[in-house]
């Protein structure tokens, strides 16, 4: 788990974080939703450690962040896996060498035992095989499971994902979010996603928190989303027509109306409120 309160942060004189305060639930996926500007990345970095708060508290299960001495904030990160937006490879690497960076830089095995680490997640990211290959070599989405094969080489407690559907087609997409969901659930990790992409809020965002102009506009989850009545929270989620009409036909679903294709579309071109 992993919880701040009343997170305050800003440049110069622009407030981009104003008395943010949430919980970030162990076992599922986290998601910072919002426009560009809202300050879901700057609250990701300042839970990282890469930014300093002007003011409040992170906590990971119930120990300061914000008070650790270097040595304290050094060990917790080992504890902490990062999946960066563009994959962050180094292309001078193969794909083993880019999984066993980490291990090279903080775990005490000798070469057997890390090269089997590295055979293990790269299995479970179904990429068995793929060693010997450089980032040049593999598709977008085989570069993500690389990514996300390095952020758990090390075991960690929590993982953080900055955009991780980023350039990639809904159907990878679709693939890289389930993956994230069952690594999530196997390894009981508290897994924080930045994300613009709705397919994932609706599909792994079991605990969402929603930023508008640097502020908590909306809790929930991606069941509790579409019956929200937040209108900041529906102009972004819900900005087409197209998905206002799929908000409507989920919402008349979840509350077991039932309609036939024609009389649906009637009420829909007609104007009707779903209540």
């Amino acid at each position: 788990m992993i919880e701040f309160k009343n997170i305050r942060k800003s440049f110069d004189e622009k407030v981009v974080l104003d008395d943010v305060s949430h919980v970030m639930e162990t076992g599922k996926c986290n998601l910072i939703i919002g426009t560009s500007g809202s300050g879901k990345t700057v609250l990701q970095k300042c839970l990282v450690g890469l930014f300093e708060p002007d003011s409040g508290e992170i906590l990971y299960d119930g120990i300061s962040f914000t008070e650790m001495d270097d040595d304290g904030r050094k060990a917790l990160r080992q504890q902490i896996g990062m999946l960066f937006q563009g994959s962050a490879l180094f292309d001078s690497m193969t794909v083993e060498q880019n999984v066993m960076f980490p291990l090279d830089m903080f775990a005490k095995m000798n070469s057997s035992e890390k090269l089997k680490r590295v055979n293990e997640v790269l299995d479970r990211v179904n990429l068995e095989g793929a060693n010997k290959k450089f980032p040049a070599e593999i598709s977008g989405g085989m570069k993500k499971r690389v990514g996300i094969a390095r952020a758990i080489v090390l075991n960690p407690k929590y993982l953080f994902c900055d955009e991780p559907n980023s350039g990639l087609d809904p159907q990878t997409s679709m693939v890289i979010d389930k993956l994230i969901l069952e690594i999530t659930k196997e390894f009981n990790m508290t897994t924080v996603i930045n994300t613009h992409d709705m397919n994932s809020v609706m599909e792994i965002g079991e605990n969402i928190l929603y930023m508008f102009e640097g502020h908590k506009e909306w809790t929930g989850n991606n069941e509790e989303i579409i019956f929200s009545k937040n209108e900041k929270l529906n102009q972004f989620i819900f900005a087409s027509k197209f998905l206002q009409d799929a908000k409507d036909m989920r919402m008349l679903e979840a509350k077991g109306i039932i309609a036939d294709d024609r009389n649906m579309e009637d009420m829909l071109n007609n104007g009707e409120e779903i209540k």
